[in-house]
């Protein structure tokens, strides 16, 4: 489990990002991380990540106090693996086979476990041909696919994506979040910061919605969704789906003993 007990961290300044904040994801697990810009999002994974220290609280992984030291953030980084929100950042190498393995490699891995681990990779992205493409030939989406596998090779339990589907078209989002989910089955723990409402309610086994450096709300998609008082204090708004599944209940067309459906494909099912 990587889990953080009661973490403050202040940017320069004094400026809060996050305030006692407790939270924890098990490897296989879904975790969507919702909140307005400035709640806190992109700060927790820095802190989950190891790239941010906290000034209170804790960092555990699989029960142990996370140490700072050179050992333990490599003994950290192994096992948890970051995607920034712009590809750029996180791609440098000349070709897309080059960039992947660049991670395999400097763990001192035989070629051809590298290899293996790159293939691999690409294939759970659903980029294998783009193996030997120049990555400055690739488009936004290709590319954020690729800083995604370059992690992917590494093999990390827990998995942290900073904005995933932004910049990407509607066919583009629906096929990573779909890669995602076939990653995540891997025991993958699978933990992501979105504005995207209606792609964490589709995609999340859990929804945690931060709001002023703190979690105001955490539990089952369907849950979290049906606390309006609090999506209205955090200016949110529900997931479109859920909406609509909300009305057609009211109205009797679908019926309320079952669950919630989570995508349009759940609510035709349902409706048939």
């Amino acid at each position: 489990m990587l889990e953080m007990i009661g973490v403050d961290y202040a940017y320069p300044g004094g400026i809060a990002a996050l305030s006692g904040v407790s939270l924890s994801v098990s490897p296989g697990e879904k975790v969507a991380i919702l909140g307005a810009n400035g709640a806190g999002k992109s700060t927790l994974l820095s802190v989950l990540n190891g790239t941010l220290r906290p000034e209170r609280g804790v960092l555990r992984l699989n029960g142990g106090d996370v140490h700072y030291d050179r050992n333990g953030l490599r003994e950290l980084r192994g096992q948890v693996g970051m995607v920034l929100q712009d590809p750029d950042d996180q791609l440098f190498a000349a070709s897309v086979f080059e960039d992947v393995s660049f991670g395999p490699a400097n763990m001192g891995l035989p070629e051809a476990e590298i290899i293996e681990r790159v293939d691999a990779a690409l294939h759970a992205v659903e980029i294998d041909d783009l193996r030997d493409r120049p990555t400055h030939m690739l488009s936004f989406g290709q590319r954020k696919r690729v800083a995604i596998a370059g992690i992917v090779a590494m093999q990390p339990r827990y998995l942290l994506l900073d904005e995933p589907s932004a910049g990407l078209d509607p066919i583009g989002v629906t096929q990573l979040m779909a890669a995602l989910a076939r990653i995540s089955a891997g025991d993958t723990a699978i933990m992501l910061a979105t504005h995207d409402v209606d792609t964490a309610y589709a995609w999340a086994d859990r929804i945690v919605i931060f709001g002023a450096g703190r979690i105001a709300r955490s539990g089952a998609p369907d849950t979290v969704f049906a606390d309006a008082e609090v999506l209205r204090e955090l200016r949110m708004r529900p997931p479109l789906i859920w909406e609509v599944a909300r009305a057609l209940r009211a109205n009797g067309a679908l019926d309320a003993s079952l669950p919630m459906p989570r995508d349009r494909d759940g609510i035709i099912l349902q409706l048939a």
